[in-house]
């Protein structure tokens, strides 16, 4: 039976696969703490939410989201121009960073930037505060001067509105590949180079295509403002709103299949970024994980199980809202089409894809921005101390006690269990709104609901799982 319980958790782990960047921590780190108590509270907690909520009216539900406006701000447009142009000119500076400066990954501050600060931390505050990309992206202002002064007119192709959002997705993978099978993402001057490509890359497009490419095209932008409407704090119409996580996306839920299929890329590639690290994951490889041979080696496993991954996720996915509608258009007036359903019903798990993401870079994070800051201090390595930090050592001390290890896995575990809770709020509270008819809604959720769960209990497996890579 335990052996059963293993295969199934390992099957569901690599078909249920989310965003990934070079992890520059320490690795072959195993958690050395009793967590099958934990892993089975955090579960139980979601299905007693799903139970909740399977009798509760919708009078009550529905309040849940609602948002309250707080207070009326100044207009800022001016003030992103400037601090687009800004962010433009520390980019300029971390590229020559990276170019001139040490060669030491955990020394050079472009990639303790792009890894660290912008993919672990940033990528989180966004879903924390709202869309504050809108105020760093690094060409809006410079485009914004281009077409003040002629330089970037009308358009020269257009980027057709069928195509959705897909050149966006095609890219993102692109990234999540770069970052988990390159053979040294995080190379100082190899990520210089591959980065001024990109921002090159994307200012011909948006010459090419006009903005339009910041709403289809550019994978950053595209996914950094689905991510900010999980945010509780929006501002519209120049209002500062306020609400429970996840109200925007209920108030605007994805508009086409793509936007859809991109927050499930999300999750199953930093779910497959968890896999891939595991001691399961080389073991299948037939590699031993505490004699691992180097990125090199698993090039072509990697890349293909990342796009295997978003592939089953999207598939098995859509299989359960497509049993969910069958079931509940046959039981039931109301009829709604398989395509709404799974617009809609793919942002619940957007709160699921954030979890994770803080949770597995949670350690990384805390261990990287101390190099951060020392890099920041003495950028080119010259003997400097710019920030007057003075003697600056790097600590890993909190993994070296059992009560800190414990404190740092009840945060990971309980950001986990917050995230599929919400998941579960919003799945239910979207049925709803498409089956107005309750047995309806249970029937809708009954197979989203049994997914739900198993990936709560996947995505606790991932953090408590031996790691090798």
């Amino acid at each position: 039976m335990k052996n059963l319980f293993t295969t199934l958790t390992a099957f569901i782990a690599i078909a249920i696969c989310r965003p990934a960047t070079a992890h520059t921590s320490e690795q072959g780190f195993v958690l050395l703490l009793p967590t099958n108590v934990y892993i089975s509270a955090g579960t139980l907690a979601v299905i007693f939410t799903i139970v909740t909520l399977a009798v509760l009216p919708a009078r009550i539900t529905q309040r849940v989201f609602k948002s309250n406006s707080l207070l009326t701000l100044p207009g800022t447009g001016s003030a992103k121009i400037f601090t687009s142009l800004l962010s433009l000119c520390v980019l300029s500076l971390l590229l020559v960073v990276g170019l001139i400066g040490p060669h030491d990954p955990l020394k050079n501050l472009l990639p303790l930037t792009i890894w660290t600060l912008w993919w672990m931390g940033f990528v989180f505050l966004q879903s924390m505060l709202g869309n504050l990309w809108r105020w760093i992206n690094p060409w809006s202002g410079l485009l914004f001067f281009m077409e003040k002064w002629k330089l970037s007119g009308k358009p020269i192709l257009r980027l057709p509105s069928s195509w959705g959002i897909w050149p966006a997705i095609i890219l993102f993978i692109a990234f999540i590949a770069f970052a988990l099978a390159d053979l040294s993402p995080e190379d100082p001057p190899r990520l210089a180079v591959v980065v001024a490509m990109y921002w090159l890359l994307t200012l011909v497009a948006l010459v090419l295509f006009g903005r339009a490419w910041f709403e289809q095209g550019e994978c950053f932008t595209v996914l950094l403002e689905r991510i900010a409407k999980l945010a509780p704090l929006a501002i519209r119409e120049r209002k500062l709103h306020v609400g429970m996580p996840g109200w925007q996306m209920i108030t605007n839920p994805p508009a086409s299949i793509s936007a859809a299929v991109l927050i499930l890329t999300l999750l199953a590639v930093g779910s497959f970024d968890g896999i891939n690290e595991t001691f399961w994951w080389l073991a299948l490889l037939d590699i031993n994980p505490l004699e691992f041979p180097g990125r090199s080696a698993v090039v072509k496993q990697t890349i293909i199980g990342l796009l295997i991954s978003v592939l089953l996720l999207v598939l098995i996915f859509a299989f359960c809202i497509g049993l969910g509608v069958s079931t509940a258009n046959n039981k039931g007036v109301q009829q709604v089409t398989f395509s709404r359903a799974f617009i809609f019903l793919s942002c619940s798990v957007l709160p699921i894809g954030v979890a994770y993401h803080f949770a597995h870079y949670l350690t990384a994070f805390m261990v990287n921005v101390q190099y951060a800051v020392a890099a920041a201090t003495d950028p080119l390595q010259q003997g400097h101390d710019l920030l007057g930090l003075g003697k600056f050592y790097v600590t890993t001390g909190f993994f070296n006690s059992h009560d800190s290890v414990h404190i740092i896995w009840l945060t990971q575990a309980t950001a986990v269990v917050f995230g599929h809770i919400l998941s579960v709020l919003m799945a239910h509270i979207i049925a709803e709104k498409l089956w107005k008819n309750s047995r309806q809604v249970i029937l809708s959720q009954l197979p989203i609901s049994i997914f739900m769960v198993l990936y709560t209990l996947l995505g606790l497996w991932l953090l408590a799982a031996p790691r090798g890579a």
